[in-house]
C-alpha cells in the first residue's frame, strides 16, 4: 500500500507543477531534499512515466492542434496549391527552429549541467531567476497572433529555451516569458509554449528508454496509478494556468517563486 502512496503523491507533484512555470524538476528536487533523501523518493524510473502522463494529458489538450499542423504539413508538401496550408506548415517550422538551440544544447550541456548545477543553492538561485521574469511580463499583453511569430521570434524563443537545461528553471514558464517579450498574445503564447512542450519532452523520454527498461515488474502497477494521476493533475492543471494567463494574472507564480527561494535559503542555510 505504500508503495501506491509513494507514487500517487510523486504523480501529484509531477501533475501540479509540470504545465505551471514554477519548474516540476525543481519541486522534485526540493522534495527529496526535504526528506533527506529517504527511501521514499528512490525508484526514480517514475520519473520518466509521471513525465509521460503529463505528456498524455497536454497531447490531449493540444490534440486537435496538432492533427490541424500534421495535416497542413503534408498538404504542404504533397500539393501544389499549398495556400491554404501555408500558415500551418510555417509554423511547424518555426517550431524546428525554436526546438533546435535547446537540442543543441542539452546534447552538450546537460550531463555537465546536471553534475555541477545539482544543488540547493542553485535551485533558490533558479526560482529567482523565474520570479524576476514572470515579474517583468506582468503587464504585457503582446499584439502578434500565431501567424505573425517570426523566424526571428522563434530562434530568441529558442535561445531562452535553452536556459532551462539549468536544473530548476522552469521550461513553461521560461518560453512564455520569451514569447511574450517578442509581443505574442498571451493565449497564443501560451500555446506555442506547449507546442514547443512536445519535441523537448519526446526527446527526453526517448533518451530515458533504457533506463525504463530495467523497471522492476513489480513496481509497474503503482507506476501505472501514479502516471494516471499525473496525467488527470496535469490536466486540470494546465486550464488553472491558461485562466490566469489570459486573466495576466502571472505576476502571483512570481511571488510563489520568490516566496520558495527565501524558503530554501532560509531552511537550508
Amino acid at each position: 500500500m505504500m508503495e501506491y502512496i509513494k507514487y500517487i503523491i510523486l504523480g501529484l507533484i509531477q501533475g501540479i507543477t509540470e504545465p505551471l512555470p514554477i519548474s516540476s524538476s525543481g519541486h522534485v528536487f526540493l522534495f527529496k531534499k526535504l526528506f533527506n533523501n529517504a527511501n521514499f523518493f528512490e525508484g526514480f524510473n517514475f520519473e520518466i512515466i509521471s513525465n509521460f502522463g503529463s505528456f498524455l494529458a497536454i497531447l490531449f489538450i493540444f490534440r486537435k492542434d496538432i492533427i490541424n499542423l500534421i495535416k497542413d504539413f503534408f498538404g504542404f508538401i504533397g500539393n501544389k496549391k499549398r495556400e491554404k496550408y501555408k500558415d500551418g506548415f510555417m509554423y511547424v517550422l518555426k517550431m524546428i527552429v525554436s526546438t533546435i538551440p535547446v537540442g543543441i544544447a542539452g546534447i552538450l550541456l546537460n550531463d555537465y549541467l546536471e553534475n555541477n548545477f545539482n544543488s540547493l543553492k542553485v535551485l533558490g538561485l533558479a526560482f529567482l531567476f523565474t520570479a524576476l521574469m514572470l515579474y517583468i511580463v506582468r503587464n504585457i499583453k503582446g499584439s502578434k497572433d500565431s501567424k505573425d511569430i517570426t523566424f526571428k521570434d522563434a530562434f530568441i524563443i529558442g535561445i531562452f529555451e535553452c536556459i532551462t537545461i539549468i536544473p530548476g528553471i522552469s521550461r513553461s514558464g521560461t518560453v512564455l516569458v520569451a514569447c511574450l517579450l517578442c509581443k505574442i498574445k498571451r493565449e497564443d503564447a501560451l500555446k506555442y509554449t506547449f507546442m514547443l512542450y512536445f519535441p523537448v519532452s519526446v526527446g527526453t523520454m526517448l533518451l530515458k528508454v533504457p533506463d525504463l527498461i530495467n523497471t522492476e515488474t513489480t513496481l509497474l502497477l503503482p507506476y501505472f496509478v501514479g502516471m494516471l494521476v499525473s496525467l488527470i493533475v496535469t490536466y486540470f492543471s494546465y486550464q488553472w494556468l491558461s485562466n490566469i494567463v489570459k486573466k495576466g494574472k502571472l505576476w502571483k507564480f512570481s511571488i510563489y517563486c520568490l516566496c520558495l527561494a527565501a524558503f530554501i535559503f532560509i531552511y537550508f542555510r
